[in-house]
């Protein structure tokens, strides 16, 4: 079953991308970074998720992304599905840290539960098949709105992309590259939306 073991993101400024993500985040080895200048405008039609065990932990989190230099696109919040809220990094890359709690259960902690790519797409049916052809189990499926693929590491998702900028807090646009790499034994290529996916190397 092939699995997202990191995804690398494509920054102006790498060593100070790095330097944001360890501070604000921590999240090692999954998220790397490297250099690039390719144009890119608006919504990159993509979001990374942190999703934690209570509110105080997604509190802790996005404060120390604000901290270290992000912009708070929607403050952290209770909803119907629980609480989180989210941010934009310095390089570009819209973050959400979300908990399915609304409640705390103790002091605030540095924990992330998981990873989650969700991929903001055209047709949501049409990329399912791309990647279910390509051998990715699908967790969930609520027809043309939302699929989950179980890969492991990180955790992808489909979404319509209006939706996913919608959540964001962003208008849908964008142009340009999407800045962003999946690290996957999946193998080499690029889907319908132009998400490029490469094998891990030694």
């Amino acid at each position: 079953m092939p699995a997202i073991e990191f995804v690398t993101i494509e920054a102006a400024d790498a060593a100070a991308a790095e330097a944001f993500y360890a501070a604000a985040f921590g999240t090692g080895n999954q998220v790397r970074v490297r250099a690039s200048d390719e144009p890119s405008t608006g919504f990159r039609g993509f979001t990374m998720s942190l999703v934690v065990s209570q509110p105080a932990t997604a509190d802790s989190l996005i404060d120390s992304a604000r901290d270290a230099g992000a912009t708070v696109l929607k403050p952290a919040a209770k909803s119907l599905w629980g609480y989180g809220g989210a941010v934009q990094a310095p390089d570009g890359t819209i973050w959400t840290v979300a908990s399915s709690a609304k409640k705390n259960t103790g002091p605030a902690t540095r924990q992330i539960d998981s990873i989650v790519l969700q991929l903001g797409v055209a047709e949501v049916a049409a990329s399912k098949k791309f990647y279910a052809d390509r051998g990715l189990t699908v967790a969930k499926s609520y027809g043309s709105r939302y699929v989950e693929f179980a890969t492991g590491p990180i955790a992808l998702t489909l979404n319509k992309r209006s939706a996913l900028a919608k959540t964001a807090g962003v208008p849908p646009e964008g142009t340009g590259s999407h800045r962003l790499v999946i690290g996957s034994d999946a193998g080499a290529f690029t889907d319908p939306d132009g998400f490029a996916w490469e094998a891990p190397t030694a």
